[in-house]
């Protein structure tokens, strides 16, 4: 028994290896002509297939047009990050920006991926921000801070200004306007890096500081040297033998960290909470919420303590800062949006779709796993069911209900004070469908640059990945349009600030926040001098 075992993962670990070696060598190999032009067909096919507003921002004949005219340019055998840098931009001319293409990666062994995670890549200590048409360093998490507002020049010798328009052309925002694409590629820069050249152990980047030019080297480094402690000084250093009071103490506290991190939705990556609240001056009349996604988390309680915080404080202004954040789940908004509407309020729209059974397809799409299809497989009957009594059709169309459509009360601890809002480009899906709700019922006050997100909303929700069989790149596509009880013309942009404020590289080098500042200053007129908290 001992050797069948033995044996069976022999050939188990031999297999894998196998398959990624293989996986990886179809994605370097050059395709030919024909396949990666059935390729384009079968993108074309599916984003009919699935998806509800293909055609809102693009007539059918002019899409008709470019994915003929796309085909046309494969003229000669391509790998798959060549072809996925011709189709991604045409995808990008629906300008749906929750569609997704996606180039596929070199993959790792076990093994491998053993020995990266013993590193670390400094490169991803940076947080990147695009401001007046340049890249800039907007923080690190590195040791070295003097980077900070510098600006970047190169990339391993390659002109950012080069690699930024081209990372433009990928995705779209939804609508016409471009704030997004500004945003969310100094936002996601790093991504958007490692997707196109994929895995490096070392780069480097010409800054430049004033007038002066220097290059840094950032690589891939051990994690145990992070700290500066070595083994053998770790082995020398052993933490105190705890007494049994101390171990259940520290127990405790372990547990409490563990509750406070899913509430507040701690990102171990950025070492920061994904959702913070404080009152920012000394008689506590100004709440500020800071939600940098609604992803992650045990969210219900979160708002729950906030607002009985701000209720009990009897605060007279709150801030909510939605700048970027790119959205999350509906629940979330939903359950937010409750506390700051003392209205019966339905968050949105039932939403027009192409399948009856999105959710079905959505858990059967083919990047999953097989446990998950297993898993859709077995409870398909009950999916079906659900699916099916939640979808209508009305004037030939079908719609889909999420339970965020239901009317609802305000929750009894809803605030009743004002309310400004900060946004900006990267704020967008659920940052706008629930900045559209605030605006519409006039609730709030906007405060900062037009959100990426649109106003009349977004395809989202529940999507579908498939994946091309030639060149092995991926899409992910939207199933079901999502949308507020409120509509815009001209259809195509975001929520507009009533009050338009875009930061500058000197603001961020002097640790000036303008949006937050207008807000400040404009409640102090309001209600005499605010001292603000140290």
């Amino acid at each position: 028994m001992k050797k069948l075992f033995c044996t069976f993962f022999v050939g188990v670990l031999l297999f894998s290896c196998s398959s990624v070696q293989t996986y990886n060598e179809q994605i370097a190999a050059f395709h030919p002509v024909k396949g990666l032009r059935k390729d384009v067909d079968k993108a074309y096919t599916k984003l009919q297939k699935l998806h509800p507003q293909l055609y809102t921002y693009i007539s059918k004949e002019n899409l008709d047009y470019k994915f003929d005219s796309l085909k046309k340019t494969i003229t000669k055998p391509l790998s798959s990050r060549k072809f996925y840098e011709k189709l991604a931009p045409v995808v990008a001319e629906v300008r749906q920006g929750h569609i997704r293409v996606i180039p596929p990666t070199r993959q790792f062994t076990n093994k491998e991926s053993k020995l990266i995670k013993k590193k670390k890549f400094e490169f991803y200590d940076l947080d990147f921000e695009y401001l007046s048409n340049a890249l800039w360093i907007k923080g690190t998490r590195g040791a070295d801070s003097t980077i900070i507002g510098n600006k970047v020049v190169k990339i391993n010798n390659e002109p950012i200004s080069e690699i930024i328009e081209r990372y433009k052309k990928l995705f779209s925002s939804d609508g016409y306007n471009t704030t997004f694409q500004n945003r969310a590629v100094g936002l996601q820069f790093s991504k958007f890096y490692y997707i196109d050249k994929g895995y490096l152990d070392s780069l480097t980047i010409t800054f430049q500081n004033e007038d002066s030019l220097f290059t840094k080297t950032f690589r891939r480094i051990a994690k145990d040297s992070i700290s500066g402690i070595s083994k053998i000084d770790s082995l020398n250093n052993k933490p105190k033998k705890l007494t049994k009071d101390e171990k259940l103490a520290q127990k405790l506290k372990d547990r409490q960290k563990r509750k406070d991190d899913y509430k507040y939705g701690y990102e171990k990556s950025k070492k920061r909470y994904t959702r913070n609240f404080n009152f920012i001056d000394k008689d506590s009349s100004i709440a500020y919420l800071k939600i940098r996604s609604f992803n992650n988390g045990k969210f219900k309680d979160f708002y729950q303590e906030s607002f009985t915080k701000i209720d009990s404080a009897k605060a007279n202004f709150l801030i909510l800062d939605l700048r970027d954040n790119t959205g999350g789940r509906l629940a979330e908004i939903d359950k937010l949006y409750s506390y700051l509407t003392d209205k019966d309020y339905q968050l949105i729209e039932k939403g027009e779709t192409l399948t009856r059974l999105p959710y079905l397809k959505m858990m059967t799409s083919k990047n999953n796993s097989s446990f998950l299809k297993i898993l859709a497989g077995l409870l398909s009957p009950g999916i079906i069911i659900n699916n099916l009594t939640k979808s209508s059709k009305k004037n030939g169309k079908l719609y889909f209900k999420f339970s965020s459509a239901k009317v609802k009360k305000p929750n009894p601890l809803n605030f009743k004070g004002d309310i400004y809002v900060l946004i900006n480009g990267s704020s967008f899906s659920a940052s706008s469908i629930l900045s559209t709700n605030l605006h519409a019922t006039k609730r709030a006050t906007f405060i900062g640059e037009e959100t990426g997100g649109a106003y009349n909303g977004t395809v989202a929700g529940i999507f579908r990945t498939i994946e091309l069989p030639n060149s092995k790149v991926k899409m992910n596509i939207g199933l079901v349009q999502i949308e507020a009880p409120y509509n815009m013309e001209p259809n195509g942009f975001g929520i507009k600030p009533d009050i338009e404020i875009i930061p500058t590289i000197e603001d961020r080098k002097n640790n000036i926040d303008p949006e937050l500042e207008w807000v400040l200053n404009t409640i102090q007129t309001k209600k005499g001098k605010i001292v603000l908290k140290d």
